[in-house]
């Protein structure tokens, strides 16, 4: 059996190992035995198939699994609940001062009160989100 073969089900059953465990350990070894089994179907001898994989066997483990590691872990980006609101445009329907006032966010009304004390924004005024306290929307121009 050509030494290719042998890397190529090396490969093919790390890479059955790794969907297995999804440990994303033998996933880089995968990668490592594809690279030999290309060093091999070019006709390089064994020391250097060997070495090619151990170098990419290392340098994979090293680099490319630290990175997918943290590109899964970084959490959620999207934003929900209040938290999505933040930054949105409102309009102003009632007059918005710092005792209150009421706007539309997204199609829903809520109380706003201004975020600095001596604005007013009347209604028809367009506004951005700066906070969500409890049920009602700090705002400003």
């Amino acid at each position: 059996m050509d030494a290719w073969v042998v890397w190529v089900i090396a490969a093919a059953a790390l890479v059955g190992g790794e969907v297995l465990t999804m440990s994303l350990f033998l996933g880089p070894l995968a990668l490592a035995a594809a690279a030999a089994a290309i060093v091999a179907a070019a006709g390089a001898p064994v020391a250097a198939q060997i070495a090619v994989f151990l170098v990419g066997a290392v340098a994979s483990l090293l680099f490319l699994r630290p990175a997918v590691l943290r590109r899964l872990h970084r959490g959620p980006r999207l934003r929900s609940g209040t938290q999505a609101l933040i930054g949105e445009p409102a309009l102003v329907l009632d007059r918005v001062d710092v005792d209150g006032g009421r706007v539309k966010i997204g199609g829903e009304i809520w109380t706003a009160r201004s975020m600095v004390e001596d604005e007013v924004l009347e209604p028809g005024e367009r506004a951005v989100v700066i906070e969500i306290k409890g049920a009602t929307a700090l705002i400003t121009r």
